[in-house]
C-alpha cells in the first residue's frame, strides 16, 4: 500500500527564543508532532520549518505531500505570499491541510477560509474537555466520548470561521467557555481540518488522544482519488455537441 506522505510544518521560533517552550519541546513542536505520526506505519513523515529556504515548502515538497500539518503563532506575517498561494493551490488540487491551534491565524488558513478567523483567548492554565459531537466521523474513531487536557490556553467563541461542513469536537473550559475545536471543510478537491489544542507551553502534543486525532485527521484529509482535473478549462471552451450549437 502506498504510504500517506505527511509534511509537518512548524514555525520553530518559540522553541529558539523561549525557555518555557524549549523545556517542553526541546526538539521543537514540529518534531514531536511528527513523532506522533511516525508511530503509525501508513505515514511517511517529514518536517519543514519557517526559516528553511522557501519555508521548507519547495515545489518538490508540496507536490509530493498528501497532507500538510501547520502550526504557527509569532511569525504569521513572515510567511511569503507565494508560499501562501502555493499551499492554497495544492489544497484546491487535493492536498489535505491540518491546521493546529494558533494556526487559525495563519495566512494559508485565512486564505482558504476567506474570513478573519478571530476568537477570544486566555492563558490561565484552564482544563480543556473535548467532547466528541460526531462519533461516526473518521476523525473521531477510537476516541472516548470525551477526553481532557489538564492545562491549556482557552479559546472561546465567537470563532470567525465559515460554517464548518462537519463539526467533530466541541471544547469546554473551566472558565465556562465553549469552542468549536474540531472543524472540517472541503476546499476545491482538498480537505481542511482545524484542531484547537496545542499551546506552546503545554505538553499537549505528547497526549495520546491528541496524537490519535491528528493521525485520524491525516487519514481523512489524504487524497482519495487520482484526479485529471486541470485549471486550463478556465476560458473559452469548444462545444461537445457541435451540431446543436451555432454562432
Amino acid at each position: 500500500m502506498k504510504p500517506i506522505n505527511v509534511t509537518v510544518w512548524g514555525e520553530y521560533r518559540h522553541e529558539k527564543t523561549h525557555k518555557a517552550v524549549s523545556d517542553v519541546y526541546p526538539k521543537g513542536m514540529h518534531v514531536t508532532i511528527a513523532e506522533g505520526l511516525q508511530a503509525y506505519p501508513e505515514f511517511a513523515v517529514r518536517t519543514a520549518t519557517l526559516d528553511e529556504p522557501e519555508h521548507g515548502l519547495t515545489d518538490a515538497v508540496l507536490n509530493s505531500t498528501d497532507v500538510l500539518t501547520w502550526w504557527g503563532h509569532m511569525a504569521h506575517g513572515d510567511v511569503r505570499d507565494d508560499i501562501v498561494e502555493k499551499v492554497a493551490k495544492r489544497v484546491w488540487e487535493g492536498m489535505g491541510l491540518i491546521v493546529l491551534h494558533s494556526g487559525h491565524f495563519s495566512r494559508p488558513f485565512k486564505r482558504l477560509m476567506g474570513t478573519d478567523c478571530s476568537l477570544r483567548w486566555r492563558e490561565a492554565h484552564d482544563k480543556e474537555r473535548l467532547w466528541v459531537v460526531n462519533p461516526g466521523h473518521p476523525i473521531a474513531q477510537g476516541l472516548p466520548d470525551f477526553f481532557e487536557l489538564p492545562e491549556e490556553e482557552m479559546y472561546g467563541e465567537y470563532f470567525g470561521i465559515p460554517q464548518p461542513d462537519e463539526l467533530v469536537f466541541v471544547s469546554w473550559f473551566t472558565g465556562g467557555e465553549v469552542f468549536r475545536s474540531g472543524c472540517c471543510w472541503h476546499r476545491g478537491m482538498g480537505k481542511v481540518f482545524y484542531f484547537r489544542p496545542g499551546h506552546e507551553t503545554y505538553p499537549t502534543y505528547y497526549d495520546e488522544n491528541v496524537r490519535k486525532v491528528i493521525a485520524n485527521a491525516a487519514r481523512w484529509a489524504a487524497p482519495t482519488l487520482v484526479s485529471q482535473f486541470t485549471r486550463s478549462a478556465n476560458g473559452p471552451t469548444a462545444p461537445l455537441e457541435r451540431d446543436r450549437v451555432t454562432g
